[in-house]
């Protein structure tokens, strides 16, 4: 007599129950895999907007100091003299005179400071970073880097700029993810052995006029531009304002990795492309 055997779940439908539920494991591990990809790729990872002159408006409204200069701190209102400065008597209609308060000299940055001859330093409302597009496993993203560590100057003759010229710290230079950063300022810059980026302008800015305030000049700059410790000729487009006492610069310079010896960033799960941006806002205040 033959004995019966009863199916049971683990053999049942010719598929083990654990073959099942460990295909469903991965299946589930990959989709929350992909998922996180996507929330961090266009929800976590906000990267900052490319600039806009509307950034250079705001970066002219900003109260800023020269980079290396002392802020000053506030004190205590200072007593009222008993005895007002004076300065040369006036003459009344009788014939008397009488001593009238001199005026106090003015500390607003003047309209007019863009006259031939001006030169110009870089403040800390400046801003230099990269734009770099990348596919982080399979979704679009941007890899921004930004840093207010900026040493500059310009000089203004008439209605020419002769001379601009910007050093970053590389070092400085943060994005939204340690891990990138890292990788940017190890293998990608060797930040240790070339610390600093650089751009010096090699041929004069025609503005066409005299700087004026709240005028906005779009014209295109050319200069040579260091990463890396390599030296690239570069000609872009930049928009300059006067405003506030100030002059501001926004631009991007196009940047092909191989031109300056960077390794392609890509790496395990993240394909770059082979040339990213420059960026800036530089703001500039009379010396």
């Amino acid at each position: 007599m033959s004995e019966t055997i009863t199916p049971t779940p683990e053999t049942s439908g010719g598929i083990p129950t654990w073959v099942k539920r460990t295909v469903l494991g991965l299946i589930a591990t990959v989709v929350l895999f992909f998922g996180a990809i996507f929330l961090y790729a266009k929800v976590l990872n906000d990267s900052p907007d490319e600039f806009t002159s509307a950034d250079l408006d705001a970066a002219l409204a900003v109260e800023t100091t020269a980079p290396g200069a002392d802020a000053a701190l506030p004190t205590e209102p200072a007593a009222e003299p008993t005895t007002p400065a004076t300065s040369a008597p006036a003459t009344y209609a009788s014939g008397t005179t009488a001593p009238v308060p001199a005026a106090a000299p003015s500390t607003a940055p003047s309209t007019a400071a863009a006259a031939a001859g001006s030169s110009w330093v870089a403040t800390d409302a400046s801003q230099v970073g990269y734009r770099v597009e990348e596919i982080l496993f399979g979704v679009d993203t941007t890899a921004v880097g930004r840093t207010d560590q900026v040493d500059g100057s310009l000089a203004i003759d008439g209605t020419q700029v002769t001379a601009v010229e910007f050093t970053v710290d590389v070092a400085a230079i943060e994005s939204d993810d340690s891990r990138r950063d890292d990788q940017f300022r190890g293998r990608i810059m060797s930040a240790d052995e070339f610390p600093t980026a650089t751009f010096v302008l090699t041929a004069p800015i025609d503005l066409g006029a005299e700087p004026a305030d709240g005028v906005e000049v779009a014209t295109t700059a050319t200069g040579e531009l260091t990463l890396r410790g390599a030296t690239q000729p570069v000609t872009f487009d930049v928009v300059a304002k006067q405003d506030n006492g100030l002059i501001g610069v926004q631009g991007g310079i196009p940047v092909v990795f191989a031109d300056y010896g960077i390794a392609n960033p890509s790496f395990t799960g993240i394909t770059t492309e082979d040339n990213g941006l420059v960026e800036f806002v530089l703001v500039f205040q009379p010396t």
